[in-house]
């Protein structure tokens, strides 16, 4: 199938270069000398724009996002400055890769953007799909260039430059910047704790032999049954990564790191494989739900934990926390005296409790060569950058997404329940937010005050959540090939679906069945690609 996805794209690719260059040779654009791509231009009638918006599903209240307030807003004011009339189209959040993949194939890809699949990125870029912006990012870009700033994880670079092809300097997508850098979590009920006499986990074996209690102990805490730990099937290298990951060789070099990761997974890093054996014996002693392959995401997940039945679970630093319909408000709607902490206890081989944070670049956003005006694509993205424009898609009305205290801190209220029209349909309305992935006032300490101050709970709660998640955080690595990675991209759906598969496989298998499991199933990943994607990290590795 992936195969006559890509065939078809390569079809609808080329009609849609004939469209673009009988479309600059009729003089709507010229060449630029300094890179062949489309000059702005200036028109008196609206330029017709169409962009990427995630769909995460109109459940707890959430609106069309295609069509609602902040559309609007984004709409009038977008008109009014810059005289061009944007048209949001929604792409399933979770399946975002596939969705694009898709329209791409079928030739109607919108006009900007966004995905977090770098891969398919540089499939697209090298089929000559995407708009080369390289040439703009001091003139229709220069807002944008100057928000992001420098790459702090690439000394002498600028951000916007992150994905710049090592020989010729093209940029075919720009990163979004994170704001905040915190990724996941373990969770505990503190609760369960208090009453067995448990201290609170400092270490892994620690953390293993209160789940354990859990299991023993389901009449004395007050439960039918009991469920120690319990995750969701489709992204176990996600939550119980934490665990996992914790198993990696302590020694092992950030060259061989990163040439071992394949599609953002783990597998071929020396100690990852114990790891995975670990979660192995927490399924056989019964501490991880049974039922986690049936469950499909996050969503799945929370309504079990809203029972009062499960004592711990990895995820998102904040989930809990989010409202309206958040796991730990529904928790104590069940079970009012419950109190779930977070948790920094899981140890690698030296003690310390190492955790996978963000690189500060977030998602990825492009201009696929099929948009009708690049110019009007990027003076988009350039107006989006201004201040006067994110904060307020960020924070919108006071009074109604937000509040402001006796220090000036500002609250922020993603469900508006005084006026649900205005909901957040993501966290800080980061889905249109493209050059940003978070909450951003101006400076980095007021941005976290502000972040700390918009939950539901104290500030304080919020920040220690936040101070955990980012203990001994060890950032994604960043490399740059010595030429663009073009081996994963076609690779990219399979090796993500095989590996979903393997996760659960290897963990419901007996463990004497484990090391043949192993051995078996990452022959065939080997065999059905990662092979070929390690080989080319291996020659492209800039030593």
């Amino acid at each position: 199938m992936k195969k006559i996805v890509t065939l078809l794209f390569a079809v609808t690719l080329t009609s849609a270069l004939v469209f673009v260059g009988c479309q600059r040779s009729g003089g709507a654009t010229t060449a630029s000398s300094s890179g062949g791509s489309a000059a702005p231009t200036a028109s008196s009638a609206p330029v017709k724009l169409t962009v990427e918006i995630f769909d995460r599903g109109t459940d707890g209240g959430k609106t069309d996002p295609t069509n609602n307030k902040w559309t609007q807003w984004i709409h009038d004011k977008l008109l009014q400055d810059e005289n061009i009339d944007v048209t949001f189209v929604g792409v399933p959040r979770w399946t975002e890769t596939d969705a694009l993949v898709n329209l791409f194939a079928a030739g109607t890809p919108p006009d900007v953007c966004y995905t977090y699949s770098t891969d398919n990125i540089q499939m697209w870029a090298d089929m000559g799909g995407i708009y080369n912006v390289q040439p703009y990012i001091n003139t229709t870009l220069k807002d944008l260039n100057a928000f992001l700033g420098p790459d702090k994880a690439i000394p002498g670079k600028q951000m916007i430059e992150r994905n710049s092809d090592m020989k010729t300097g093209a940029i075919y997508s720009i990163p979004s910047k994170r704001m905040n850098v915190a990724r996941t979590i373990m969770w505990i009920r503190k609760d369960w704790l208090d009453i067995l006499g448990i201290p609170v986990p400092k270490t892994t074996q620690e953390y293993y032999d209160a789940l354990v209690a859990f299991r023993d102990n389901a009449a004395t805490l007050g439960v039918s049954r009991v469920i120690p730990f319990i995750t969701d099937g489709s992204r176990l290298d996600w939550g119980p990564g934490v665990i996992m990951d914790s198993f990696i060789d302590v020694n092992i070099s950030d060259k061989e790191r990163w040439i071992n990761s394949v599609a953002d997974r783990n597998f071929l890093i020396p100690g990852y494989k114990e790891g995975v054996r670990f979660l192995n014996k927490m399924y056989n002693d019964g501490l991880i739900d049974p039922n986690f392959p049936l469950y499909k995401s996050g969503e799945d997940v929370s309504p079990v934990i809203k029972s009062g039945v499960v004592g711990s679970w990895a995820g998102d630093w904040d989930t809990i926390y989010r409202e309206p319909n958040g796991t730990l408000s529904g928790l104590r709607a069940n079970i009012p005296t419950a109190d779930v902490i977070p948790v920094d206890c899981i140890t690698d081989a030296n003690g310390v409790t190492t955790k996978t944070i963000y690189d500060e670049a977030g998602l990825f956003y492009f201009i696929p060569v099929s948009a009708k005006d690049p110019d009007a694509a990027m003076r988009y993205l350039n107006w989006l950058s201004k201040y006067e424009n994110y904060h307020f898609i960020q924070t919108g009305l006071e009074g109604i997404t937000h509040t402001i205290d006796a220090d000036g801190v500002i609250k922020l209220d993603a469900s508006a329940a005084a006026d649900p029209t205005w909901i957040m349909n993501s966290s800080q309305n980061i889905d249109y937010t493209m050059p940003m992935n978070g909450l951003f006032l101006g400076t980095q300490e007021e941005s976290i005050r502000a972040l700390s101050a918009g939950y539901s709970y104290s500030a304080d709660i919020i920040q220690h959540a936040y101070n955990i998640a980012l203990n001994n955080g060890r950032p994604s690595l960043v490399v740059k090939p010595t030429s663009p990675l073009t081996a994963a991209g076609p690779l990219i759906q399979t090796l993500t679906d095989k590996a979903s598969v393997m996760y659960t496989q290897l963990i419901i298998c007996q463990p004497a069945q484990f090391d043949t499991q192993w051995t078996s199933l990452i022959n065939d990943w080997l065999a059905s690609g990662a092979q070929t994607v390690v080989d080319e990290r291996r020659a492209k590795y800039p030593d």
